[in-house]
């Protein structure tokens, strides 16, 4: 009886990780939306609130190492459930950072916004929701144990990395063709970095899980 009690609770323990992992993720998803809206609808105060979500994003990365690392010091783990506790720690590494790149894409926002809007906003939109869709796929993967949702999220990432290029590109028609735009255009090319950065994110969390599931490191390599 008391042996059924120990595993309901390191359950308990390992499903509160992973709810913690998930609200992390949920509000690193608002943050690029809400980044994004800011650019598009001129908005420097949901700019300024973005930057401020941030804190909560850092709080919860502080409260899920902790958590991790209690239940690996007295669960000592093994297997598929240490597998899952390691990349947890690295999960919620590469959540702060995304959170970090929405703070830096609102800074740039702000500045934008103090200026007339260089042209309408198509790619940067479609861009950040392909980030964000990424993220959330690859957070889902990682609670489902879902391989190949893990590996489609990998496959996308060549989609960021296209839109990224034409955006590029078509910034650099503006700056050539005018030089007054350069300093906008800068500008929106460093959020469209962020945000390629983001689905860069996305797709290490993607490849955690496809190590986590088959215990197989693709990190550098085409996933199969």
């Amino acid at each position: 009886m008391e042996r059924e009690h120990s595993i309901r609770q390191y359950d308990a323990e390992l499903n509160e990780i992973r709810t913690l992992l998930l609200q992390m993720g949920g509000k690193v998803e608002m943050m690029i939306s809400n980044s994004i809206r800011a650019l598009v609808e001129r908005d420097s105060d949901l700019a300024d609130d973005t930057i401020l979500s941030d804190h909560e994003v850092n709080h919860l990365e502080v409260v899920t190492d902790e958590k991790c690392l209690e239940v690996l010091a007295r669960r000592q783990p093994a297997a598929r459930d240490l597998r899952f506790l390691t990349l947890a720690l690295k999960i919620v590494t590469d959540l702060e950072r995304i959170g970090d790149q929405c703070v830096s894409i609102c800074n740039r926002v702000k500045e934008l916004n103090e200026e007339p809007p260089l042209k309408p906003y198509i790619d940067l939109p479609r861009l950040a929701d392909a980030a964000r869709a990424m993220v959330r796929e690859a957070l889902d993967a990682f609670v489902r144990g879902d391989e190949q949702l893990a590996v489609t999220v990998c496959e996308n990432d060549q989609l960021a990395d296209d839109l990224n290029l034409q955006i590029q590109r078509e910034l650099l028609t503006f700056m050539m063709e005018d030089p007054t735009t350069i300093t906008r255009a800068l500008k929106l090319n460093y959020i469209s970095k962020c945000l390629e950065r983001i689905a860069d994110h996305a797709t290490n969390l993607a490849e955690m899980v496809i190590f986590m599931v088959k215990g197989k490191d693709i990190r550098h390599t085409a996933p199969s």
